[in-house]
């Protein structure tokens, strides 16, 4: 009959086969997370940019006009953005909770099957000190036995 510990190490393979999976998906969704605010920023600094460029006396009224509709396209673009940030970084959350999951699965099954080893190590010694002590107690009845 196999040890438990042998028996459990299959779950434990599987646990952690299951949390390298969530760091995966962990890592790429802070890269989703990242591109998205990096994104952000580039709109929120052309924004700037485009602000300080032209403007000002000399422009006629249609020019005004694309430039404020032009200034509201992008302060919707930003708009979508700040919402693509946050839905990633809800994302991102609920990913990590999983990999938070997934690695106390992980250590919980490698705490057991330590204990389990723990326990038929010693179980093992008792059985190797009680022979010990049984071939001590009867010496003589050993040796004879293994003359003849």
């Amino acid at each position: 009959m196999k040890s438990r510990s042998v028996r459990l190490q299959p779950a434990a393979d599987v646990a952690r086969e299951k949390r390298e999976g969530a760091t995966q998906r962990l890592a790429e969704q802070q890269g989703r997370v990242q591109n998205a605010e990096q994104q952000l920023g580039e709109l929120q600094r052309y924004k700037a940019e485009y602000a300080l460029q032209a403007g000002g006396t000399g422009m006629t009224v249609s020019a005004l006009l694309n430039r404020q509709q032009f200034m509201d396209r992008i302060d919707q673009a930003i708009e979508q953005q700040q919402f693509e940030v946050q839905r990633q970084r809800r994302q991102l959350d609920q990913v990590r909770g999983e990999w938070r999951d997934a690695h106390a699965r992980e250590r919980a099954l490698d705490s057991v099957i330590d204990n389990a080893r723990n326990l038929e190590r010693k179980a093992e010694d008792r059985r190797e000190q009680n022979a010990i002590d049984e071939r001590m107690q009867y010496p003589r009845a050993s040796m004879g036995q293994r003359r003849t």
